[in-house]
């Protein structure tokens, strides 16, 4: 398997001191399944790449070395002799990367430390990557970080096209990134697409996603996705990571909601608001909104996160409750904070009726409210929002009511909260949203949040409105 990263530019070949891999010569370094090569096969001050080729030794594989009974993948009949895991772009790949190039990935330089620490126009492509079929994912994961993606896809057997398309690619990415960050990255992903490390995953496991992606995995919009395949679907880890990713705060004010709810299912919650909270942001951060409103905003949760984002300088929250708005005043701390008395404006309103405060935005957030409206009141909300409002994005999050048979604690044909009137499912959700987006000029874009299970999708469902130019 074979990675290269090209940068160009002025002074390109500067990026082997990043490297701390001498250019004219090949280097060869030893692992406990192969050996990993280090080698430029383009060298100039215009123009420089840097490649490593892991050549891993199935046989070492098979036999399992010492510690080899810790593989999640455990030596086995013949699945040890016959796989793919010396040919593809896998978690060896990974654990090579931070082998080889560690230094490089901390981003020490030494003299060289305000280059480490600037953008470089640099390329990496990754051959042989296994994304079963899921290509679009590859653009939904690596372009919110900045890149151009590019996917270079094959027949499974060009003498049998009924075959189809192969699970493997390559993946060319292409952007003004840091060095160690692009390392970071692909350390991170390569094991995402992958979904079959070949070591035990284990608390250590948290610990290595939030070390070298707690910076940019947080507000990233398929966080929920990398985390998950990242920690192979384990909940407890997973549960874990998302709790270090959000704000504790948020954490705290759910853990005094819903005093009757068991404790467990009370965290499998909090967890589930810290993501879409988390998701919410990142949608907004992906627009390049600059103003905001929360319509329905509650007690402020989703503000609370926004007036810490510097991109949001004009930021609003209506609700139909009074109380709420003073809740979210109090816990914005409104009154001690002179600036933000300039950059929020909380007022008390319906989203089921004209009101002239609601436009002027980038973005409108309706996060869980919908659900609360009676189906009567739906046209009324729709005209509000998408003729009278219409702002140029809308971010609507709303429960997928196939997932609540996963929640013990919801009889059958019960929704999750007293208060709401419907809950949708993906299906119905998909109509409605195509349906009004049609109706009033936007196109829209669906993600899941949470747990996702194969056939019931995950807890939250969300749409992304972007009114056409």
């Amino acid at each position: 398997m074979l990675l290269t990263i090209t940068c160009t530019g002025e002074n390109a070949s500067a990026i082997s001191f990043l490297l701390y891999k001498n250019p004219y010569r090949p280097q060869k370094f030893e692992l406990g399944y192969g050996s990993a090569y280090v080698f430029y096969p383009e060298l100039s001050d215009k123009k420089t790449a840097a490649a490593l080729l892991l050549d891993i030794n199935p046989v070492n594989l098979a036999r399992g070395k010492e510690g080899s009974s810790n593989f999640v993948c455990a030596p086995s009949g013949l699945f040890d002799y016959v796989n793919d895991r010396p040919y593809v772009s896998s978690s060896f790949m990974s654990v090579a990367i931070s082998s080889v190039f560690r230094t490089a990935m901390s981003g020490r330089a030494d003299e060289y430390q305000q280059l480490s620490d600037s953008l470089l126009n640099l390329e990496a492509v990754i051959t042989m990557l296994p994304c079963r079929s899921d290509t679009a994912m590859l653009n939904r994961v690596f372009e919110p970080l900045g890149y151009e993606v590019k996917i270079d896809s094959f027949n499974s057997d060009d003498n049998f096209p009924d075959w189809g398309e192969s699970k493997y690619v390559n993946l060319t990415i292409k952007g003004n990134v840091r060095l160690r960050d692009l390392l970071k990255h692909i350390y991170i992903l390569i094991p995402v697409f992958d979904k079959q490390k070949h070591y035990w995953i284990g608390k250590d496991e948290v610990d290595k996603l939030l070390r070298n992606a707690g910076d940019w995995l947080t507000n990233h919009p398929e966080k929920t996705f990398i985390t998950s395949r990242y920690l192979k679907r384990l909940n407890p880890l997973v549960n874990q990571a998302f709790e270090q990713l959000v704000a504790c705060d948020t954490q705290k004010e759910d853990n005094q909601e819903e005093d009757k709810t068991p404790q467990e299912i009370k965290e499998k919650r909090l967890t589930l608001n810290a993501q879409r909270l988390g998701s919410v942001v990142a949608a907004l951060k992906n627009c390049n909104a600059r103003s905001v409103i929360d319509i329905g905003c509650g007690e402020g949760n989703l503000l609370r996160f926004l007036v810490r984002e510097k991109q949001f300088e004009n930021i609003a929250g209506a609700d139909v409750s009074f109380l709420a708005l003073e809740r979210a005043a109090e816990k914005l701390k409104l009154s001690e904070t002179e600036y933000l008395k300039e950059k929020v404006n909380l007022f008390q309103s319906s989203l089921t009726y004209k009101d002239a405060r609601f436009k002027g935005y980038d973005a409108v957030c309706i996060i869980e409210v919908i659900e609360h409206l009676d189906l009567s009141r739906l046209n009324a909300f729709e005209r509000v929002l998408f003729e009278f409002t219409k702002p140029r994005f809308i971010i609507l999050t709303t429960p997928n009511r196939e997932y609540n048979v996963k929640y013990e604690y919801i009889s059958e044909g019960k929704f999750r909260h007293n208060d709401h009137r419907f809950e949708w499912t993906r299906e119905e959700f998909r109509s409605w949203a195509e349906k009004v987006s049609l109706k009033y000029g936007y196109t829209v874009k669906f993600s899941e949040i949470g747990e996702k299970d194969e056939v019931l999708g995950a807890s939250t469902q969300m749409g992304v409105f972007t009114l056409c130019a």
